[in-house]
């Protein structure tokens, strides 16, 4: 068998005849990384192609239930040689290392989005930590997120690299930093969001590869008006309590409102028809299902740089909004492009400069 780079054929109808799925409760059978069993489930054709629709077993979605007479050394096994786009804000559509099929409740593919971060409280003695909300790798020792995700805490710790929350068998592993200092906005208002955004700074630079890179901040004040703009993040699937977080990295595609728009809609709703919207927000979505969720504060809205292929500009940070999903009703974010200076004003005064996120 090849080391090169796998593919998983097996379709989800055929999966249990052709790939002999196994429940996890057999003896005979354990969780290994998909491209470790050689029980048949692999070609190499030249792409790694995971079916997330497959589901009937304890593993998680990088993994397989294999015979251990199936199970391969890890040594076998090479990375994909993956050309590095060292620029801020190229987004892999297709993924890295492998691609994700039967993505049918919105997942992200594995590194799609490379400045996507996880910030997190951190837990006793530094060994468990939980989500707290998301955030955008502007720098490798730098991350960008709104102000209401961290005022009223500390020991936070950023993950970088993640996709699956419930596994650590990613083919490119995550990588962990400790803030060191956090910064908010000078005019953060708490009870209203208004200039909702602040700056981590950790405690050393990420290594920047395949999946894990920086993004590109918008020139100050520019207008973006896409229908082509993606947020993605772990939060919840839907505001009620019995929303629930999510393990896989999930994106919406969602457009841009225009600002007067976006006041009028927001003024039919409990915000009532005096309803002012501040100049440090912009809009996005108002679609129905499709809308980011409690937990998703902080997570980037990202549009694409005009002329430029897959290159994109993280134009809002998600703030808050009236429900999730409901129709006509957008969702409020930070607006990247009113509040840059300031981004500017922090990185200067610390020395890191602001050429990581130009563009």
């Amino acid at each position: 068998m090849s080391p090169s780079v796998f593919t998983l054929i097996c379709s989800f109808v055929l999966f249990s005849v052709l790939c002999g799925h196994i429940n996890t409760q057999n003896t005979d059978c354990e969780c290994v990384p998909y491209y470790l069993c050689d029980n048949g489930t692999i070609n190499t054709n030249g792409e790694n192609v995971i079916d997330i629709r497959i589901r009937e077993d304890d593993c998680t979605y990088l993994e397989i239930c294999c015979q251990a007479k199936d199970v391969l050394e890890e040594p076998s096994i090479r990375a994909p040689d993956i050309p590095k786009k060292k620029a801020c804000g190229y987004r892999n559509p297709d993924g890295v290392g492998y691609r994700i099929s039967g993505d049918f409740d919105n997942e992200a593919q594995f590194g799609e989005f490379p400045w996507v971060t996880a910030i997190l409280h951190k837990g006793p003695n530094d060994v468990k930590h939980a989500y707290k909300c998301g955030g955008t790798l502007i720098h490798p020792q730098v991350v960008l997120t709104t102000a209401h995700c961290i005022a009223n805490g500390n020991s936070f710790v950023v993950r970088v690299g993640e996709w699956d929350t419930k596994t650590t068998q990613e083919f490119l592993k995550h990588q962990e930093r400790k803030v060191v200092s956090a910064v908010l906005h000078r005019d953060y208002k708490p009870r209203l969001l208004h200039n909702d955004m602040a700056l981590l700074f950790l405690e050393s630079p990420v290594n920047l590869t395949e999946h894990i890179n920086v993004a590109c901040l918008p020139p100050k004040d520019s207008v973006v008006l896409s229908s082509e703009c993606f947020v993605s993040g772990w939060g919840k699937d839907k505001f009620e309590s019995d929303g629930v977080y999510q393990n896989i990295l999930k994106k919406i595609e969602l457009p841009v409102v225009e600002r007067g728009k976006c006041q009028r809609d927001f003024r039919k709703t409990r915000l009532g028809r005096h309803f002012a919207l501040h100049r440090s927000f912009m809009c996005a979505g108002g679609q129905e299902g499709k809308d980011a969720c409690t937990g998703d504060g902080g997570a980037p809205l990202v549009c694409p740089i005009p002329d430029q292929e897959d290159r994109y500009q993280v134009v809002g940070m998600v703030a808050w909004g009236i429900g999730c999903g409901t129709e006509g009703v957008p969702g409020a974010y930070a607006d990247v492009a009113y509040l840059r200076n300031w981004v500017d004003e922090q990185m200067n005064k610390r020395k890191y400069g602001v050429d990581s996120y130009r563009f």
